[in-house]
């Protein structure tokens, strides 16, 4: 199902769609799932939590009452929300950190470029210059500030006011690490376990497992490890299972189409054998390692990925894996991040809802 079609559905697939409620209209676009009465969003779809992480936003204006707002105009009930994003609702001071990566990155070669990605963002710091590290040292010293001094009944605040828009949160994106202090672990469980989530993610690695694992099992969550092109290297090639050893405490935010950008291999092979250690998808497209452009973001449905397999595979057999949008390919001029954020969401309910 390409874009075009998927936007431009015939006559007949409409008259399908006409038997499931509120999800047709007049003029053949598709419309949101049937909202609940009181008008809150509802991306749950033949038994399936889509979602989205809160970095699809990230060129919009951030804050507690614009990331709701972008929750009811793209459809989204489950949430994975960037630690960023929920800081900058509690009142934390804005960070400079992907602004300087991305000014260090455009210093560099399109091969160069490429070879960083694999990296993680713990290379990409190390590309910035001494002026650039001292905007991050002074922006660590107040952000420390802000943790220390965190306002607890104002965290229970943000939570309650996405609850009660119906908007779950099952994970917050603080990715402590292997050089996180005892004190930035501990704060970024507690801070998840407040806003009532369950897990935490960062970036996979078999030292972030053994640092992070004892926090997680304190406030009884779960430690998601995330995949760039991890699967794509020797010491990841064979599966997580040494990481996923460490304690049961130690889940996986699986990003099926990095897995298949940079392995080639069928996501949907990784997902029967970890199923079980899988508790979110980062949902999207992208090409093959041997495309012509390889591993590259695509508008969903126009990439090489297999990616209502995926969906349906979830709907048949693991309906307790969050699949959340994350939303990285280009946005066209006449569209922004929320409209796209929506598209996906509705390809999704299609998928799920029509097979």
């Amino acid at each position: 199902m390409n874009r075009r079609n998927f936007l431009g559905m015939g006559v007949a697939a409409l008259a399908g769609l006409a038997l499931v409620p509120g999800m047709s209209s007049c003029n053949g676009e598709a419309k949101p799932a049937a909202k609940a009465a009181d008008g809150k969003p509802n991306s749950d779809f033949g038994g399936v939590h889509m979602g989205t992480i809160t970095y699809s936003w990230r060129d919009q204006p951030g804050g507690l009452e614009n990331l709701i707002k972008y929750c009811k105009e793209a459809n989204v009930s489950n949430l994975e929300l960037m630690g960023n994003d929920l800081e900058t609702a509690l009142g934390a001071p804005a960070s400079p950190m992907m602004a300087l990566i991305q000014g260090a990155m455009a210093r560099l070669s399109a091969e160069e470029r490429a070879s960083m990605g694999r990296r993680g963002f713990g290379g990409m710091m190390d590309l910035l210059n001494d002026d650039e590290k001292k905007q991050m040292s002074d922006y660590n010293e107040a952000y420390a500030n802000f943790k220390k001094n965190m306002d607890w009944d104002k965290v229970q605040e943000v939570s309650n006011r996405f609850k009660n828009e119906g908007i779950d949160i099952h994970i917050v994106k603080t990715q402590p690490g292997e050089n996180s202090s005892d004190e930035d672990c501990d704060y970024a469980f507690k801070l998840a376990k407040a806003m009532g989530a369950k897990g935490v993610t960062s970036e996979m690695s078999l030292a972030a497992a053994k640092r992070c694992a004892p926090f997680a099992e304190k406030y009884d969550m779960f430690y998601c490890m995330h995949n760039h092109f991890q699967y794509a290297t020797p010491e990841f090639e064979a599966g997580p299972d040494e990481v996923l050893a460490v304690s049961p405490n130690i889940m996986l935010n699986f990003d099926f189409a990095h897995y298949f950008g940079s392995t080639g291999k069928n996501p949907c092979d990784f997902i029967e054998k970890y199923h079980d250690r899988i508790f979110s998808m980062h949902t999207k497209d992208k090409t093959g390692p041997n495309a012509q452009t390889p591993n590259e973001n695509q508008v969903w449905g126009q990439g090489q990925t297999p990616l209502d397999d995926v969906l349906k595979l979830v709907q048949a057999k693991y309906p307790q894996i969050y699949c959340d949008i994350e939303l990285e390919y280009a946005v066209a001029p006449w569209s922004n991040s929320i409209k796209e954020v929506g598209t996906c969401i509705k390809y999704a309910q299609r998928v799920l809802l029509l097979g």
